[in-house]
């Protein structure tokens, strides 16, 4: 079957397609695309004419290769697969089961003439080991779920019916996530069925084996909370009161290091808090968004959807895969959705809100925030209205149509 070709991604790894000194990492959350994205970049590769025995595909995984476990098989392995002259491409899917890879590849990365591209279990990714045994020698790619836009689009690539009301699709995507694979899957009950798998992978393969959980119970009681608000301002303090207050009792580091290994599995992500007028990081208090939405979905029965954290989410990820680092703004009582910043440090700033057309109240508060940002960057209202305003050189935008232009803020 041919890959949706996820251009978001490719345009930034292509540059390194032939960087034999650095070692691509592409990662993320489980079944998010990325060895989707690893076939396309070798079939681009082979496109420009590199032979086929230059280039190597490993899948750890598979049955072929699945009995390969130590460092000196890995190392025979890819020995026995240099054949020819000129650069070698080397993929290799789910490293992490080969325990010592990271002297491997180091070796054959140092030793030049080949360029490597790997993926892996995102525990292993940011363990210690491989920042410590690497550094300065590889190049991170995170990849996330589908976009809307991306979500949009694979439809249209995969000859899915797609509906012309973009709010429709808009609800649709919400309710079933960018997992790539639900697009190809018909019934709503078959994607969610499909997604408690990815939880339940995830639970098993990247938490479970990996991380000592003495307590399951208290580690899933906090894993649903934190879930079920996702968006929410929130202070390890604070969540750790309110699981007293329902009668659970867990320690502060506890909940602490739980919240860590949801990060570490990237099921959550953390978004700080700054403070604009110290232009300091604010510690304590933050907000957690979710890899996927449809991880909120396969922990609740319920399908009613709560635009407001979801928008923020739709609208994190929609600018972190844009390259931006991205914070929550304090000014004084008043809080900024986000703060973006690019790579030439140029900021923007951006309100969301699922509509500021039916209350005047609504309107107020979205805009309060932003006009009182004293500096000339961008200011944005992100809503699903399609009657924008204009009021003093704010861009009010409707966030699907923003999204399928694949505008930067």
């Amino acid at each position: 079957m041919e890959l949706y070709k996820r251009e978001k991604y490719l345009k930034k790894i292509r540059p390194f397609y032939d960087a034999c000194d650095l070692i691509k990492v592409i990662s993320g959350v489980r079944r998010c695309g990325k060895s989707s994205l690893m076939e396309i970049i070798a079939d681009e590769i082979s496109e420009k004419g590199v032979k086929d025995e230059n280039i190597i595909y490993i899948d750890l995984d598979s049955r072929a290769y699945n009995k390969i476990k130590t460092a000196d098989k890995l190392e025979k392995l890819i020995d026995s697969k240099l054949k020819g002259n000129g650069i070698h491409y080397l993929f290799i899917d789910e490293v992490q089961n080969v325990k010592g890879f990271e002297e491997v590849l180091n070796g054959f990365r140092t030793d030049g003439g080949v360029s490597i591209f790997i993926t892996g279990s995102n525990f292993y990714m940011l363990s210690g080991e491989l920042v410590t045994k690497l550094t300065g020698r590889y190049i991170e790619f995170e990849v996330y779920t589908l976009s809307f836009e991306e979500y949009v689009h694979m439809k249209e690539f995969y000859h899915k019916a797609i509906n012309s009301n973009l709010m429709i699709e808009l609800n649709q995507y919400i309710l079933e996530g960018g997992f790539p694979r639900t697009v190809q899957i018909e019934e709503m009950a078959a994607k969610r069925t499909y997604v408690d798998e990815v939880v339940r992978e995830i639970f098993e393969k990247d938490i479970r084996r990996r991380v000592k959980i003495k307590d399951i119970a208290s580690f899933e009681i906090v894993r649903n909370f934190i879930i079920n608000n996702f968006g929410a301002t929130t202070s390890i303090n604070s969540l750790h009161q309110a699981l007293r207050k329902n009668g659970i009792a867990i320690g502060r580091s506890t909940v602490s290091r739980y919240i860590q290994i949801l990060v570490d599995a990237k099921i959550l992500y953390e978004c700080n808090r700054f403070d604009m007028k110290s232009k300091r990081a604010l510690s304590g208090e933050k907000k957690y968004y979710l890899a996927d939405l449809s991880f909120y979905f396969a922990l609740n029965t319920d399908n009613r959807i709560n635009y407001g954290p979801t928008l923020e989410n739709m609208v994190y990820f929609y600018a972190r895969s844009l390259d931006y680092a991205v914070s929550v703004g304090r000014i004084g009582k008043l809080e900024c959705d986000f703060i973006l910043r690019d790579k030439e440090l140029n900021y923007s700033y951006i309100q969301v809100a699922y509509t500021i057309a039916l209350s005047k109240e609504t309107e107020e508060r979205e805009y309060r925030v932003l006009e009182s940002i004293r500096d000339n960057y961008k200011k944005y209202v992100v809503t699903t209205d399609y009657l924008l305003q204009k009021r003093n050189g704010i861009e009010h935008v409707n966030i699907m149509d923003y999204m399928m232009r694949e505008e930067k803020f």
